[in-house]
């Protein structure tokens, strides 16, 4: 047999015993150790038969699990303290049999152990290495047996091979939890955590291994592993290189890797939340429905929650808010407890800006009958504003800046969000319009510079919901301020029956101020760039070209007959018979509402026009007190939108 020996202070092994790299079934190599020099002359007779084949007599038989072992007792006895004393204790019973009840690792760490003590060759690799020193500690086979016994030479081969190598250590603590309780006692568990998350903190431009064993390296990766090229290596290593690899790991092992490797305090948080993502996606299904057996929904309760648990202190970075609503979502389907949930949902509020509308998009669970959670957004959505509100009074304080541009443009962001999401939600019949209205009220006025995904959202809730009555469209509508919707969407509102007749008249009228108010404008520039240069006149020219091209665009898309923009104004000091003829393809009710508001909107611009030029002339015969009170209810619908 080979034994150990020290030269200059390092252990050797002499040549019975090797060290070398084995080819891997990933194609990549492994680490391996061969013993014993003598041919392996164990053969089988069935599945529950072993025996040596020798011209001596085998003269013990030992059980282990349903395999039968018919051995010789000098090899055994030579290596082994435990066998002496059951040897000893079957000849005092006149027993030939010997049972070993809960061997680790069974019949095939058996085979190895034996197959040791009779000197054949026996290989060892990270894939049966845990189990042979499993079974040689209950085998006892150790140095006071034997020099160099099994024990030792295992350590030695751990230490020096396994325990060095990235893959091999992820292979070998993988195998570890069909050993348990012995690889824990023996620490090989820990040893192997204690390796890998060591390894993750290593500058990447200090690798030399391929970092992802479960695929083919790349060039750049042979660049790496040959260290040719330094620049290239540390280009071509990223921070993340070992995220994968340990995504193979079972979920309690991967939780203690993962504590471990933020125990050490060198990694970047944004790596850990890249880790944990990953895991998520290999191991959490892509939907989940009640035919899942209860185990299964244990296991998916148990890892959404450990990886809760793990998530980077940092409530701000780390995770992506996509990645942390989709754990939610599935924390809510697999009955997460509350404390995780809760945990979530505060991480959640801090970077909802960065959501999209389908991840908000969370199934209501009983006793809910809506289609989607709209309780759990809306509390999201509060969480966000009182931290958003939070930040700008402290930094108002030290500032003076009420709202800094970043914040404003994330405020912004949240409302195309929750528009775009009650634009969604609108669809389900059961959602209730106080809902609806709560959420959209809860956005504040700043994140809504402009009124288009609100009235979309408001268009698909009332197409759904045919039976509102006319009370609860004017609250629905109320929610719209129809001054800031962009011309596409007030063209769109103006010919939507679907609207109350006072949000039609709100929009046609707006639109005419606004269309008079170009006009206004206009006039304006060209009277206070008279007295410009011969440039300013040339800009001027430019300015009204273009204004009179999107006057033009404007009227066509009211489907309103103009020839240009010269045309038009006449048409404007015309009276209500004349401008019907110019009127195409509206609804009737719209045709009529706009027949009035040409009257009614031009005489109102051009009336308060005299009231700072000192004319009393108006083109339309419309009684002041009617104008008054239109405006006046304008005024009070605006007031209470706001």
């Amino acid at each position: 047999m080979g034994q150990l020996e020290i030269r200059g202070g390092v252990w050797f092994l002499k040549a019975e015993s090797c060290f070398g790299d084995l080819e891997g079934i990933f194609g990549v190599k492994m680490k391996f150790m061969k013993l014993g020099s003598k041919p392996d002359a164990f053969q089988a007779d069935g599945k529950s038969v072993r025996y040596v084949a020798s011209e001596l007599a085998t003269d013990v038989t030992i059980n282990v699990g349903e395999v039968k072992f018919y051995l010789h007792k000098f090899p055994l006895l030579s290596k082994s303290n435990l066998l002496q004393k059951l040897v000893t204790n079957a000849g005092e019973e006149n027993s030939d049999e010997i049972d070993m009840v809960d061997f680790p690792g069974g019949a095939k760490a058996f085979e190895i152990c034996a197959k040791f003590c009779y000197g054949m060759i026996v290989t060892l690799n990270a894939y049966n290495v845990v189990a042979a020193r499993c079974a040689a500690e209950y085998l006892e086979m150790t140095e006071d047996v034997d020099r160099g016994n099994l024990i030792f030479k295992i350590e030695v081969f751990l230490n020096s091979s396994i325990f060095r190598s990235w893959k091999d250590s992820i292979i070998v603590l993988q195998t570890t939890k069909s050993l348990l309780p012995w690889s824990e006692n023996l620490k090989i568990v820990g040893r192997c955590i204690d390796s890998i998350a060591s390894k993750t903190s290593v500058d990447p431009a200090s690798i030399t291994w391929s970092y992802t064993y479960n695929r083919k390296l790349s060039v750049p990766d042979k660049i790496v592993e040959e260290g040719m090229n330094f620049k290239d290596k540390t280009e071509s290593v990223p921070k993340d290189w070992w995220v994968e690899d340990i995504c193979e790991l079972d979920i309690d092992l991967y939780k203690r890797v993962m504590i471990t490797v933020k125990s050490k305090g060198r990694m970047d948080n944004k790596v850990m939340g890249e880790a944990l993502k990953t895991y998520a996606v290999r191991w959490l299904p892509d939907s989940f429905d009640d035919s899942v057996s209860d185990a299964r929904t244990w296991r998916y309760k148990y890892l959404v929650e450990t990886l809760i648990c793990l998530l980077p202190p940092d409530k701000g970075v780390g995770c992506s808010c996509s990645f942390l609503l989709k754990l939610l979502k599935f924390a809510i389907l697999v009955g997460a407890d509350d404390s995780p949930r809760e945990d979530l949902v505060k991480r959640i509020s801090l970077k909802l800006h960065e959501a999209s509308v389908k991840d908000l998009l969370i199934p209501a669970q009983p006793p809910q009958n809506t289609l989607y959670d709209v309780e759990l957004i809306q509390c999201i959505v509060n969480r966000y504003l009182m931290h958003e509100k939070y930040n700008q009074d402290a930094k108002h304080e030290e500032n003076g800046d009420f709202i800094l541009g970043h914040e404003h443009v994330s405020l912004m962001n949240v409302g195309k969000l929750i528009d775009g999401y009650l634009a969604e939600i609108a669809h389900d019949p059961n959602l209730t319009l106080a809902s609806f209205v709560d959420l959209s009220r809860s956005i504040p006025e700043s994140a809504r510079p402009v009124h288009d995904g609100l009235y979309k959202a408001i268009d698909v809730y009332l197409k759904e919901h045919t039976s509102l009555t006319k009370a609860e469209k004017k609250k629905i509508c109320g929610l719209m301020d129809v001054k800031k919707l962009t011309m596409d969407a007030s063209m769109h509102a103006a010919q939507n029956e679907r609207l109350p007749l006072r949000v039609v008249v709100q929009v046609l009228f707006f639109e005419q101020v606004r269309a008079a108010s170009g006009v206004q404008a206009l006039n304006n520039n060209a009277r206070d760039n008279s007295n410009s240069t011969t440039n300013t006149d040339e800009e001027w020219e430019k300015t009204a070209a273009d204004d009179n091209k999107s006057l033009k665009k404007q009227m066509s898309q009211m489907k309103i007959k103009n020839e240009d923009f010269r045309k038009n104004r006449k048409l404007l000091k015309k009276n209500s018979k004349s401008s019907k003829s110019g009127v195409q393809l509206l609804p009737s009710r719209s045709r009529r509402i706009f027949d009035r508001l040409w009257v009614v909107g031009r005489g109102h611009v051009e009336n308060r026009s005299s009231e700072t030029s000192g004319s009393s002339q108006s083109p339309t015969s419309v009684a002041p007190g009617d104008t008054k009170s239109f405006g006046s209810s304008s005024r009070q619908r605006r007031h209470s939108i706001s």
